[in-house]
């Protein structure tokens, strides 16, 4: 059992091309980011479209998380097994395939076939760049350089805002899907081409058989991450259920906004996403305490959340405020991913790291379709919106504190 840091290979040198491969990286990881919070912006307009229910709206992005989250283990085996360049852009065709059948969805059946699909295909988008990472940089860089990537990725947050909603009254959603689809099928062109693997570890250095179900007992024993992993299901789960579903219709339903103006608050959010995800970071690379640092911007995430409930949040200037401290403060999945890398040993970062993401992911997924029914069920009873959202904001706040509350016991490192 895994109870302190594993003593780790020697890192290799970073490889000739890092920055280019870093750049090809970025791309995909982007149109991942892109890909799980679209759906806010434009589910007024789909829901009237495809006559979709909360519960429908919730099950579509639910889909996306769930076979990224299942995706997973395949991810995490295939990287260890057959390096990146050969598991991205695999799974990147689903997501190109995905992409049109959403362009040509007629109701939320087909929508969550495509949903399903894309998932898939960014089931690696951010896992890859992080397992060469891993391989090539000394564990303190490793935060910075997972920040770094996850920080400019909220780009894709940032053009799922405006630039999207302004981009479907031009020319219609399913006609973006179908230029996404091109651009997603270039992305996967430019990893095969222009991403080496790390080197191969010695035979001598592997642990176990590198199966799936090996390197999942060998995690699951590792006992100082059990107060980790209900952080890492539910942290960024709530942030992209917030983000990604339900603020659209709670600017619409709540505040009144139509679809260029909520397009506007949503970039703003996206933009205090990707500022958080920078500045954790440095922080952390600066500080050596991910452990403080993901407790507090947990309890700040909590604070906003339940002050959103307030009747005395009225105005949209109030509700920006606290929808951008929430999306800086909530961004800690890089610092909790460089707590949990920490106790793994090289031969089972892939499928450590890869595990990781299924929780985030696979949280994210049952929140999302515990929303949509939690959503239909109080409108059922009939609140008003402002009391549905304010109900279901103090509810996503209490989850939060629960699983922060279970990292405080956490150890910071293996020492």
């Amino acid at each position: 059992m895994h109870d302190t840091v594993a003593p780790s290979v020697r890192a290799p040198r970073i490889l000739p091309g890092t920055m280019l491969a870093f750049l090809v990286f970025l791309i995909g990881y982007t149109l991942s980011q892109f890909y799980r919070s679209f759906l806010a912006v434009i589910a007024p307009e789909l829901s009237a479209e495809l006559h979709l229910s909360a519960t429908d709206l919730g099950n579509i992005s639910a889909c996306w998380f769930a076979t990224f989250a299942l995706a997973q283990f395949f991810v995490g085996a295939a990287l260890d097994n057959q390096g990146p360049r050969r598991t991205l852009p695999a799974l990147m065709l689903a997501g190109v395939a995905g992409a049109i059948v959403f362009a040509r969805a007629s109701d939320a059946r087909s929508a969550m076939v495509a949903m399903g699909l894309i998932g898939i295909g960014c089931s690696a988008a951010l896992m890859g760049p992080l397992f060469v990472f891993a391989r090539t940089s000394p564990p303190h860089r490793f935060a910075l350089l997972s920040a770094l990537i996850i920080g400019l990725g909220t780009l894709g947050n940032l053009l799922g805002g405006t630039p999207l909603a302004m981009a479907a009254e031009a020319f219609g959603w399913r006609n973006v899907f179908y230029g996404l689809a091109a651009i997603t099928l270039a992305a996967a062109a430019l990893v095969g081409l222009l991403v080496k693997d790390p080197p191969r570890l010695s035979h001598a250095a592997h642990s176990g058989d590198g199966g799936i179900i090996s390197g999942l007992r060998e995690i699951l024993a590792i006992r100082a991450l059990w107060p980790v992993w209900p952080l890492m299901a539910f942290g960024y789960g709530i942030l992209i259920t917030e983000r990604g579903l339900w603020v659209g219709p709670y600017l619409s339903e709540v505040h009144g906004l139509e679809p260029i103006a909520r397009g506007n608050v949503i970039f703003l959010m996206a933009a205090a996403i990707g500022l958080g995800a920078l500045a954790y970071g440095p922080l952390e690379s600066w500080l050596r305490r991910r452990k403080v640092l993901a407790l507090g911007g947990s309890l700040i995430a909590v604070a906003a959340l339940a002050a959103l409930a307030l009747p005395t949040n009225s105005t949209t200037a109030i509700t920006t405020i606290l929808l951008c401290v929430f999306g800086f403060s909530a961004m800690t999945y890089g610092t909790i991913m460089a707590h949990v890398r920490l106790f793994l040993p090289d031969p089972l970062l892939g499928r450590g790291m890869s595990f990781a993401n299924f929780l985030c992911m696979g949280g994210a997924g049952i929140l999302q379709m515990w929303s949509g029914v939690y959503v239909d069920h109080l409108k059922a009873r009939g609140l008003t919106a402002a009391e549905l959202f304010s109900t279901l904001h103090l509810a996503l706040a209490g989850i939060l504190l629960v699983a922060t509350l279970i990292y405080a016991w956490s150890r910071e490192s293996g020492d």
